[in-house]
């Protein structure tokens, strides 16, 4: 499509462009690529000016920059057409949409399905071969149900809402309308409850429910697990990456992030807006406010406050873990001078 179609697609959020003052520069678009992989046809886009030298060297036939009169300018004196905007990186997603949309299946039932005669099926629905949905299942109007999904009795999944290949939803799981839990992820199943006694372990059933509010997505391989009593719950448009484990009893706020590798026990509670990088552990019970976030790699075993920043393990606040990691590499030869001080006050003792 012509640049200029690109620039109507996008409406309001592209006021700022190169064709003002250059309106015969109108390039077609063939694509999208990254700015370092960008070829003749592709629009990339540059996030700020640390990235201002790429423009000089990328071969992309168009640009989505900040707005940063620079950087225009050096895209001008490139024949390179520009649209500029406050949030190039978010604009540049709403580019992919325009150029790829997910495989989207036409609706119908495989014969291979395993259905049972009490699930409740809405209209427009796609279930692929070899899908088990056992017996009370509700599936709402326009779900896709990929090749190998097994849903388990009483389950109950929303409008719209896409399960891929190989993923697990058990009993008394409530998935809401638009979700997408991705393949190997499996929703409510049991608990990690063991009671320890004299003989061994006494497994505490877990009767509770797990429940997906609307539009949550959920990585590949990722565990969100059913509580003995009361629910799991994750809140409405957070979205978990892969390899995520979310303990029993768990109450995950609106609009959190999840990065992979993160590990929540049991009883977890994250506010609204909440973000966990990589391999964050919480302990159990712990409670981090609203829009807190926490690094890579951190370990949470006390409260954290609303807003605040915490690194390392035990989670401190991140500004002081900074401090620390600045002092981590000088230990060496801080305890050399401590020995010699040592040596000296022996010494002058003696």
């Amino acid at each position: 499509m012509k640049f200029s179609e690109i620039l109507h697609q996008f409406g309001d959020a592209a006021t700022n462009h190169s064709l003002t003052s250059n309106p015969d520069h109108d390039p077609e678009i063939t694509g999208i690529a990254a700015i370092d992989e960008a070829t003749i046809g592709t629009l990339s886009y540059v996030e700020g000016a640390k990235f201002g030298s790429f423009i000089g060297k990328t071969n992309a036939s168009a640009l989505i920059l900040p707005k940063d009169e620079k950087l225009q300018l050096l895209a001008q004196e490139r024949g390179i057409v520009w649209i500029a905007t406050s949030d190039p990186r978010l604009l540049f997603a709403k580019a992919i949409a325009l150029f790829y949309q997910p495989y989207r299946p036409i609706p119908e039932i495989h014969p291979t399905a395993v259905i049972h005669p009490t699930a409740k099926i809405g209209s427009d629905v796609y279930i692929g071969p070899h899908a088990v949905i056992q017996q009370g299942v509700e599936i709402g109007n326009g779900a896709i149900i990929h090749p190998n999904v097994v849903i388990y009795p009483d389950a109950k999944i929303g409008d719209r809402t896409t399960l891929h290949a190989n993923c697990t939803i058990h009993e008394r799981t409530r998935i809401g309308a638009d979700c997408v839990i991705h393949s190997g992820a499996v929703i409510g199943a049991e608990g990690f409850g063991f009671v320890p006694t004299r003989t061994g372990w006494f497994k505490m059933q877990q009767s509770g429910y797990t429940v997906l509010e609307d539009s949550v997505e959920v990585g590949c391989n990722t565990a969100i697990d059913r509580p003995a009593v009361g629910e799991t719950r994750i809140g409405r448009s957070t979205v978990i990456d892969n390899l995520v484990q979310i303990g029993h009893g768990c109450q995950i706020g609106a609009g959190c992030a999840i990065a992979g590798q993160a590990g929540m026990a049991g009883a977890v509670k994250l506010g609204n807006r909440v973000i966990l990088a990589g391999q964050v552990g919480i302990a159990n019970q712990a409670k981090m406010g609203d829009g807190a976030m926490a690094s890579a790699q951190t370990g949470i075993l006390h409260d954290v406050a609303p807003g605040e920043i915490v690194s390392g393990t035990p989670a401190i606040p991140h500004k002081l873990y900074l401090r620390v990691c600045a002092v981590y590499g000088r230990l060496p030869n801080m305890y050399q001078s401590l020995k010699q001080l040592q040596r000296k006050l022996n010494n002058s003792n003696d």
